[in-house]
């Protein structure tokens, strides 16, 4: 199975785009950090960032999400964000990395779990808040740049998606893992 990760900084669009491929088809595994976050401000911790298990319990869930079985046929799952983007989270955040998200992403990196090129949703220029993104543009922008590095150190190579409207960036996306099939 062919699995391809989109990633970018939050408020890019990323989760809008994976939701359209979903509509397409696409098998998707969703982003593990949203629901984490959710879980933890249920719970009344309102900073979930700050919640000294969250990095671990953000790996933890995407593991677990990796290991569910996929429908009979699938052949290709995309992914909304991956354990490089809890790397790029922890040193945004300037947390260390810990013994459980050390493990998951040298286990992923020698199964070669991923496929090398990710998608890297570009941000739109405006960030959107949310209950859980409650992060600024320019805190955006440095965050970008996190992901980034954390892909390029890994030996990924970054497929841009710009700035433009979901179908177009659907397209370009759809287009690509559909060149590479063969």
């Amino acid at each position: 199975m062919r699995r391809y990760i989109i990633t970018g900084a939050p408020g890019a669009g990323k989760t809008t785009v994976v939701a359209a491929l979903r509509g397409r088809g696409y098998a998707v595994v969703d982003e593990a950090a949203t629901d984490i976050n959710i879980r933890l401000q249920a719970l009344g911790r309102d900073e979930a960032w700050r919640d000294p298990g969250f990095i671990d319990a953000i790996t933890r869930l995407q593991r677990e999400r990796l290991e569910q079985p996929a429908a009979p046929a699938t052949a290709v799952q995309v992914f909304d964000r991956s354990p490089f983007c809890t790397l790029a989270l922890a040193r945004y955040l300037g947390l260390p990395v810990s013994p459980v998200l050390a493990e998951e992403l040298d286990r992923v990196a020698a199964e070669g779990t991923y496929q090398p090129r990710v998608f890297f949703v570009q941000l739109l220029g405006f960030i959107t808040p949310t209950a859980v993104r409650r992060i600024s543009l320019e805190q955006s922008v440095a965050f970008e740049r996190f992901h980034e590095q954390a892909y390029r150190d890994h030996g990924f190579e970054l497929v841009d998606v710009p700035a433009g409207t979901v179908e177009e960036r659907v397209e370009l996306i759809d287009g690509c893992i559909r060149s590479w099939a063969g």
